[in-house]
């Protein structure tokens, strides 16, 4: 009993270890592309363009599971709105469900014998999907008159390369990390 215990705790260390790492990763990133914004002159729209903070948070679920996963994709809009004021306090509710949503569903798909590619692709789809629907929920539900309808296909065009970078980039990482695990397993 006592060594489940133990073993109990250590697990949730790890996987708060693995929040905070992948947090600050999601906060820091998207930092960077915004400094190389301002100098470059294009703003906030190589973020936008880039989606850099998803990045960490599809790879949190997709190497750590469902609660890792979640948690960091929740908590990074959260932080990185309270340290840096982005997402917009408008974006924010969009970003925290389309995270929550990227990292549990990453990391459910984590658990299966599913390609990477795959896994990431239908993680990518349910949390554009729910943040589409959220933005169309807001609209003609919420009766929000600040949004179009055609801010939900704007959510998603507007990230296409920053998408196409998380097709080539995440799962060779994930492989990487994978395959560096098992040689020291």
């Amino acid at each position: 009993m006592e060594h489940t215990m133990v073993r109990d705790k250590q697990s949730a260390a790890g996987a708060a270890l693995r929040i905070g790492l992948t947090v600050a990763a999601a906060v820091l990133l998207p930092q960077l592309f915004h400094a190389v914004g301002a100098i470059s002159g294009t703003g906030t729209a190589l973020g936008a363009a880039l989606l850099p903070m998803h990045i960490p948070v599809l790879l949190a679920g997709l190497l750590y599971g469902p609660v890792v996963g979640v948690a960091a994709g929740v908590l990074s809009p959260l932080l990185s709105a309270a340290v840096s004021d982005m997402p917009t306090a408008a974006l924010l509710p969009f970003m925290v469900l389309e995270l929550g949503v990227y990292g549990l569903t990453s990391g459910f798909l984590s658990r299966t014998g599913l390609h990477g590619f795959t896994k990431l692709l239908l993680a990518q789809l349910a949390g554009r999907a729910a943040r589409a629907l959220a933005v169309l929920t807001a609209i003609y539900l919420l009766r929000n008159t600040r949004l179009e309808p055609a801010a939900a296909w704007q959510f998603v065009t507007a990230g296409l390369f920053g998408i196409l970078i998380q097709w080539a980039v995440i799962p060779l990482l994930v492989k990487y990390i994978q395959d560096r695990r098992n040689q020291h397993a």
